[in-house]
């Protein structure tokens, strides 16, 4: 019974993450072929006009009630206190630096990954709570962990981050139980749809472009990232009483790989990329 259960799954398991991968090696070969490609462009496009779009389409076309998202956004802040708290005190005890290791420990790649790891397993219903989480997660990122890295926090780029104003008008249209127009709509679905694709065709080009540093630090910290993100993720959403879709996404994402953007954080502000680049690498793998 056990086996035949298996091969039932299997099959709906590589059917989720097969999309993700073959996505990814496009972008894998793509830049190993030394083949031309923008990250800065792409990621700008994604970021600038891809993600608000999907996000306000999804939002607002998505049969979700406020209560969903009260508590999403609840339990999302929830998990992110957990991480940073949780991270803080190993990385105090075992003696790596904060400015390096706590933003990338704390921040998962809940866009370019969870986005359509969540569509795939739970449609579009989980694609919104998906949403939900990634923009809480991207208004954090560049707070507290744009703080963290560079010492200082830069609140006037949260004013300019699109994706934050695409989820506050579509809130504003559920909560008030209004549609917006259809022109509007139509704009945005197929500018949304270029998101995911261009999202992970780019993640599986900077994963290419990433050397491997400290092998055994590295499979340590990435193996402490996706075994606790799933215990707090389920922990939460015992805590909260979720099911469905939205127990699934929450323990999903939590679960999720180091994000690319932490790398280039600390390329940035030069605190250690090179080990950086390696947690990136082995979590994702």
């Amino acid at each position: 019974m056990a086996f035949s259960k298996a091969e039932n799954i299997f099959p709906k398991l590589f059917s989720v993450i097969a999309p993700i991968f073959l996505c990814c090696a496009i972008g894998f070969v793509w830049k190993r072929q030394e083949r031309s490609y923008d990250p800065d462009l792409i990621t700008a496009l994604s970021v600038n006009i891809g993600a608000p779009c999907l996000a306000f389409y999804t939002l607002t076309s998505t049969n979700l009630d406020p209560e969903s998202f009260n508590r999403m956004a609840a339990a999302t802040l929830v998990t992110m206190l957990a991480f940073a708290a949780l991270y803080s005190a190993i990385l105090k005890v075992v003696g790596l630096s904060q400015k390096a290791y706590l933003p990338a420990m704390t921040f998962a790649n809940v866009g370019n990954m969870g986005l359509p790891l969540s569509l795939l397993a739970f449609g579009e219903q989980g694609l919104a709570l998906a949403i939900f989480y990634f923009a809480i997660n991207v208004i954090l990122m560049f707070s507290f962990g744009v703080a963290v890295a560079a010492g200082a926090a830069y609140w006037g780029k949260l004013l300019r981050l699109p994706v934050v104003f695409a989820v506050a008008a579509a809130l504003a249209f559920m909560y008030t139980g209004s549609t917006p127009p259809n022109w509007i709509s139509s704009t945005v679905l197929i500018l949304g749809g270029l998101t995911i694709p261009l999202m992970l065709i780019t993640l599986g080009v900077s994963l290419a472009g990433l050397g491997t540093q400290s092998i055994p630090r590295s499979c340590a910290l990435s193996a402490l990232r996706l075994i606790s993100g799933f215990a707090i993720g389920w922990a939460t959403a015992e805590l909260f009483n979720m099911e469905g879709a939205a127990r699934g996404v929450l323990i999903l994402q939590c679960a999720m790989p180091v994000a690319v953007f932490n790398y280039l954080f600390d390329l940035r502000y030069n605190n250690m990329p090179e080990e950086i680049a390696g947690i990136v690498v082995l979590s994702t793998a």
